[in-house]
């Protein structure tokens, strides 16, 4: 009867075990094994499928909203171009002056018009506007973390990256596939295209650090190290080489979740969602967002052409501190959507 040797987990030393009790922990780990391929799969799957849509969903709306885009870019230039003929070319009492330049900034502010804070005073009406205001919260230590996480994954000699017994691991089973699958160890030209093809495979998942995929091709070519069932030392070495694969396994599973998080919070990621749940309801996103643009087209379009007709003296300065109509009610609007976000909220708090 062969010597039994010492079985040694990643974490504790434990006396002997018996064949049977090694059958029975290969047996456990291999299901361990197989169940963290499959959930990595998925999970990859996932992210490849939302990084995708991300991809098509930013073509679509280029193509569908440039037009519209384009349109807007035009009226806000020649928005800014007349209140700059108004500035050169009109004479204004300095209250007066002030007054309109106070017009000129609040269209910026609102959004109606690109900002341009280059007017006398500005800073002071930023002040005087924002002087309570409290800072968003800054998201882009989270994305800068999903990219430094990318670089690290991408660059396999990167003193942040984990180089110790998970990086040596993905390297001998590189090489040993490497060696089994190099095109210049056939002469047959079939096989050697044939192996060329799955060399592609271990190169990519090697760059990428991807243990699992690696595994899955060995599996799937079935080039798996042989064990003899009946040899403690086989069985030993196994349970061994099952328990630290599947510990890297478990940490890229966890990487591929983590990744899959900052995407999905990154502003692009946030429309794939937003536009998954409206076309969920019948919604089709893209066309409400051109829809919307061009609600604000003609807003500014209006808006537009009543700059025009105080730059062409066809109203007067009262007239034009004033405003158009269509500017009261957007502000009424804004005013009624407000009441209402702060009546919902106060019939949350209120107890009776």
């Amino acid at each position: 009867m062969p010597r039994k040797t010492s079985f040694t987990t990643s974490a504790t030393h434990t006396k002997p075990l018996a064949l049977s009790e090694l059958h029975i922990r290969l047996e456990g780990l291999e299901k361990e094994h197989q169940s963290l391929l499959k959930k990595i799969k998925r999970k990859r799957t996932e992210l490849n499928n939302f990084v995708e849509s991300m991809r098509s969903l930013a073509t679509e709306v280029f193509q569908k909203a440039t037009p519209s885009f384009t349109k807007m870019s035009e009226l806000d230039k020649e928005i800014h171009n007349m209140f700059a003929e108004i500035f050169a070319n009109r004479k204004f009492g300095k209250q007066t002056e002030k007054k309109v330049k106070a017009v000129y900034l609040n269209l910026q502010m609102a959004g109606i018009i690109s900002p341009k804070f280059d007017v006398e005073d500005a800073d002071q009406e930023l002040d005087d506007m924002f002087g309570n205001f409290q800072e968003e919260p800054d998201f882009s230590q989270e994305r800068n973390s999903y990219h430094h996480y990318r670089q690290t994954q991408e660059d396999p000699e990167s003193p942040f990256g984990t180089r110790t017994d998970e990086s040596r691991k993905i390297r001998q089973t590189f090489l040993r596939l490497a060696e089994i699958f190099h095109p210049d160890k056939v002469k047959d030209s079939e096989t050697q295209i044939n192996h060329t093809e799955i060399m592609k495979e271990i190169n990519k998942a090697y760059q990428e650090g991807d243990l699992a995929r690696l595994l899955e091709i060995e599996q799937k070519h079935k080039v798996g190290e042989y064990i003899d069932n009946n040899s403690e030392d086989d069985l030993t070495r196994k349970c061994k080489t099952l328990e630290q694969q599947n510990e890297i396994l478990l940490t890229q599973y966890e990487n591929l979740k983590r990744e899959l998080r900052l995407v999905k919070n990154t502003p692009e990621g946030a429309m794939v969602s937003d536009s998954r749940k409206a076309t969920k309801v019948g919604i089709d996103p893209i066309a409400k967002m051109v829809e919307s643009i061009e609600v604000q087209i003609n807003l500014v379009s209006e808006i537009r052409d009543f700059v025009e007709r105080f730059k062409n003296q066809k109203i007067t300065i009262k007239e034009f501190l004033n405003g158009p109509e269509s500017l009261y009610s957007l502000k009424q609007e804004m005013m009624e959507d407000l009441l209402e976000q702060m009546l919902s909220e106060l019939d949350g708090i209120v107890v009776f």
